[in-house]
């Protein structure tokens, strides 16, 4: 059975059959490692979104069906005390490596310089960059040159940046953002907001760049006109190579998809190269006719959910003040593998 066929109360039973399956073979797990087991991998009928994933998660909990420690940790109630100890000592210390600042500073700058690397060979024209990449290896941050706060007499909110600006000649600027992050970035983020408010502040296409988005993050950013990509990897620096087989292990951490390094593979260069351009007649139309909805959203005057229904339906043609859905919506392109709540979040 596919996963667009499936209900909202079918779905919700099998991420609670695939966590507590996890769990007792698992031992001790993070929700990023119940994610990277159940949402990333596995056949695709058998994948829940995390959205799903939490969602039983605190059900299990609140049922005493599974237990919480340390508030990041879970594992079935009825696992023995020293299989728990035993497991929580393994994967912790692997956790806090991941976790201290200095390794996750130069997470963030990997992807980074993987898009940077890739914009080099773009042919675009774009700020943002770093200055030191052959001086020292990637134990160490690089200096980067943000691009500028100040763009066509228009001003960044709040001192906030783009990862890089790229200029082009039909969407005019394009702002991308790179996020390294393990988590699945779903539309109501903080992340996605501040992405909206600095592409309004200085009319730039929006770009975002991550490991893993929801189908709700690309059809509704999408429709809005931003341009998404998704990695499908983590990128660890290279000084970093043991650390990765450690997270990678899959009794341990998990993180299959970790990759070592921070040149941008095949499909993040064609992104760079050929979409930004290519697509870039399509997204600005789309950002200009869906920018006043961001902008609102952005600064909180509407909440994410009358955002989402207010951009739905003005792509369906429909009033927005009105909460009718589409006329026949078994036929409209929002159905999806998400199934009948692709919009909540």
């Amino acid at each position: 059975m596919a996963n667009q066929r499936l209900s909202r109360l079918d779905r919700e039973t099998l991420a609670t059959r695939r966590i507590v399956n996890v769990l007792d073979a698992h031992g001790v797990a993070l929700m990023r490692t119940l994610e990277m087991k159940i949402s990333d991998a596995g056949p695709s009928h058998m994948r829940v979104d995390p959205h799903v994933l939490t969602r039983v998660r605190n059900r299990l909990v609140e049922e005493g069906r599974i237990r919480k420690l340390q508030d990041i940790w879970y594992h079935r109630a009825q696992e023995s005390p020293t299989r728990v100890s035993d497991r929580l000592k393994a994967q912790k210390a692997v956790h806090d490596q991941t976790s201290k600042r200095n390794f996750s500073t130069r997470l963030g700058q990997t992807l980074e310089i993987a898009v940077y690397r890739g914009l080099m060979g773009s042919g675009l024209e774009f700020a943002g960059g770093f200055h030191d990449l052959a001086l020292h290896g990637d134990d160490q941050l690089y200096r980067k040159e943000e691009p500028p706060l100040l763009v066509s007499g228009h001003s960044m909110p709040g001192g906030m940046r783009f990862d890089f600006l790229a200029y082009e000649p039909i969407a005019k600027r394009i702002g991308i953002e790179c996020k390294n992050v393990r988590e699945w970035l779903y539309p109501d983020r903080d992340e996605i907001r501040e992405l909206f408010l600095k592409s309004i502040a200085v009319d730039a296409v929006p770009c975002l760049i991550a490991r893993r988005v929801p189908f709700v993050t690309f059809k509704l950013l999408r429709t809005c006109g931003t341009m998404v990509f998704q990695t499908y990897n983590q990128l660890y620096p290279s000084a970093d190579a043991a650390l990765a087989k450690q997270a990678a292990d899959k009794d341990l951490l998990g993180y299959h998809d970790i990759r070592v390094g921070n040149t941008p593979n095949a499909l993040l260069s064609a992104f760079l190269s050929q979409r930004l351009t290519g697509d870039a007649a399509e997204y600005r139309a789309k950002f200009d006719g869906y920018k006043d909805l961001m902008g609102r959203f952005a600064v909180g005057e509407i909440p994410y959910e009358e955002f989402a229904a207010r951009v739905r339906r003005r792509h369906a043609g429909l009033p927005e003040d009105s909460d009718e859905p589409p006329e026949d919506p078994n036929e409209s392109d929002w159905e999806n593998e998400a199934g009948d709540d692709e919009w909540e979040v």
